[in-house]
């Protein structure tokens, strides 16, 4: 019996903007790991008939929102100074989807997607709405399943309103999160 490998977990910190705003979180997971690839990092990948790479992501963004700290965990077989893995993700990384920093954070830390469950929206609206009203309930159909979601429970702080820039913070539960087109819907 072989010994265990260790793995490295770098977490990478990206911007999603622009034109790949567009893409899906599908599309963006696909395009990091060409990304990695390309970068040429010592990726680990799962064990099992269809292997792939060990890549965790924060929270998906809906499609058209772009994010500017959004979060992936990459892991490593083998230790590659941070610097050197951001400058090599840099290069391989396009303008809209680029890796701004990277860090290595300890194996049993909490995963990507629980590690930041608050997360702050910046909203550019077609105009200036003196006040904008927050629904006591929001109504989602998913799968045929209707469920009523309450705003006051994922808000955290005051919804600001400065101008046609609308600025508030949701938090993601265990039980399901919001989404800011949703709330501004």
């Amino acid at each position: 019996m072989s010994e265990p490998q260790q793995i490295f977990r770098l977490r990478l910190t990206f911007a999603k903007q622009g034109r790949l705003a567009m893409l899906s979180h599908l599309e963006v997971a696909r395009a990091l790991e060409r990304t990695v690839r390309r970068a040429g990092l010592p990726y680990a990948v799962s064990q099992g008939f269809s292997p792939h790479m060990l890549i965790a992501f924060g929270a998906a963004l809906p499609v058209g929102v772009g994010g500017t700290h959004e979060i992936a965990d990459v892991r490593l077989t083998h230790y590659v100074s941070a610097d050197k893995a951001l400058s090599a993700l840099q290069e391989a990384s396009v303008a809209d989807l680029m890796v701004k920093d990277c860090r290595y954070i300890e194996p049993k830390a909490a995963a990507a997607s629980v590690a930041f469950p608050v997360s702050t929206y910046r909203a550019l609206l077609s105009c200036t709405p003196a006040v904008i009203p927050l629904p006591d309930e929001i109504h989602v159909v998913r799968k045929k399943k209707e469920k009523v979601l309450h705003p006051a429970e994922f808000l955290v702080g005051d919804f600001q309103l400065t101008g046609a820039v609308a600025t508030f913070k949701l938090e993601a539960k265990p039980t399901g999160s919001l989404r800011p087109d949703l709330l501004l819907r």
